[in-house]
């Protein structure tokens, strides 16, 4: 892009904007989970608030699907102006996004993150090891949520389920403590009122 195309828009301006634009993908990759290319060919048309849901358009070459919109990500959604382009996360001229380009990498240098980390595709994955390791979403739940053609590649997060559930069953050690407490106070309070 040419000085001259920035039609008077100040060159910090133009970075603000664009920093916001994949700011907002990379929050949007964390919210819910969506791969980077999904997002890149995201539609406002694929979007329906109403109903809650997005209709990704040919995941990975696979068949339509959809996914949930969470509380976030409706938020996020809400807050974005729309243009005269159809993406909700369009390139240059109203396109198709191709890259993050310079704004991920300065916004990924700027979190302090390696050089190597990959933004979009690492927040895919806290979002799915979050809701794996909650013990509240089921590998079938989850698969569906990322899009996994098949339960194997959901499998690589098990071993975090996995803890959720020794965690859960933890708990148990918790509760009977508490109730030996309570009978031993119990006791005590007894023996001293029989006096």
């Amino acid at each position: 892009m040419k000085y001259s195309d920035l039609n008077g828009v100040s060159i910090e301006g133009l970075i603000l904007w664009e920093n916001l634009d994949v700011g907002n993908m990379m929050k949007m990759a964390l919210y819910t989970g969506m791969r980077r290319g999904e997002m890149f060919k995201l539609q406002w048309k694929n979007v329906n608030l109403d109903t809650g849901f997005i209709l990704l358009a040919d995941p990975k070459g696979g068949p339509d699907q959809k996914i949930p919109i969470n509380d976030m990500a409706r938020n996020l959604l809400s807050s974005i102006t729309r243009s005269k382009s159809p993406y909700v996360f369009p390139g240059r001229d109203g396109g198709m996004r191709t890259t993050t380009g310079v704004a991920g990498r300065r916004i990924r240098k700027n979190a302090g993150l390696p050089d190597d980390f990959r933004p979009m595709h690492g927040l895919r994955h806290v979002y799915a090891s979050m809701l794996a390791s909650s013990g509240k979403v089921n590998m079938y739940v989850l698969q569906k949520l990322m899009t996994h053609k098949s339960p194997k590649m959901t499998q690589r997060y098990a071993h975090l389920r996995d803890d959720a559930l020794k965690s859960g069953a933890g708990q148990i050690d918790d509760i009977f403590k508490q109730q030996k407490d309570a009978k031993q106070e119990k006791k005590v309070v007894n023996i001293r009122h029989k006096k």
